[in-house]
Parts: structure tokens; C-alpha cells; sequence
């Protein structure tokens, strides 16, 4: 068999691996989703039995009422599929990255700027 592969740990972040992906599974199916203008409005109108019906768990459910993008990528949330639940609340990629952080979006894009990403 191959050898062990030892996963370097990163202050603050979560490392989506196999392991992330099996326990986010239910999540990110649901908000992939959204891609459907019908499951967003069905989602919009009821977000508790939307969740129900993609069978969240207590804290997938939680974060998401919460709007808590550190509680969804602790849950198992992919950031590419949690984008589309961030576009239901009229938030794009860099507000996404800027909750993460902990700091305003224009604090945030000054960073990506400073570090000329």
C-alpha cells in the first residue's frame, strides 16, 4: 500500500479532503442545487424544509440559518458549491472570503491587492 500522506495544519482553515466531502455531502448537494431559480425560490420560501429535504444534520442546518460561512466549511461545506448559496443572499466570492477572514470586503479586496493576487 502507499504511504501515509500527513496533512499540514493551517490556523483557520478547514481542508477539504475525503473525509470533509463525505461529511458535507448532504450540504453541497443542496446547494448545488441552487443552480435551479425554482429550488432557490423553493429555498427562499422555506428554508427550514429545504434543508429538511437535502437531510442536513443539526450543524449544517444550524450554520446555515446562522449564515455562517466558517460553521458551513466546518460542516463539510465546499467553498465552490457554498457560492451558490451565498448568490440567494446576494453575495459574491469575495464576500465570502472576507466573512472567513474576519474582515470588511474592501479590507479584504485591499489584501488580495497587497498581496497582488
Amino acid at each position: 500500500m502507499g504511504q501515509a500522506v500527513q496533512q499540514r495544519k493551517i490556523p483557520g482553515t478547514y481542508i477539504f479532503d475525503a473525509a470533509a466531502a463525505m461529511k458535507g455531502y448532504a450540504l453541497n448537494k443542496m446547494c448545488y442545487s441552487f443552480n435551479s431559480a425554482e429550488n432557490r425560490a423553493e429555498f427562499v420560501r422555506d428554508e427550514d424544509a429545504y434543508c429538511r429535504k437535502y437531510g442536513l444534520d443539526a450543524a449544517q442546518a444550524a450554520a446555515i440559518k446562522a449564515r455562517s460561512v466558517l460553521g458551513l466549511l466546518a460542516a463539510g461545506g465546499n467553498v465552490y458549491y457554498l457560492a451558490k448559496f451565498a448568490g440567494i443572499l446576494g453575495l459574491d466570492v469575495q464576500d465570502l472570503g472576507a466573512l472567513q477572514t474576519g474582515l470588511s470586503k474592501d479590507e479584504f479586496k485591499a489584501r488580495l491587492l497587497a498581496a497582488g493576487a
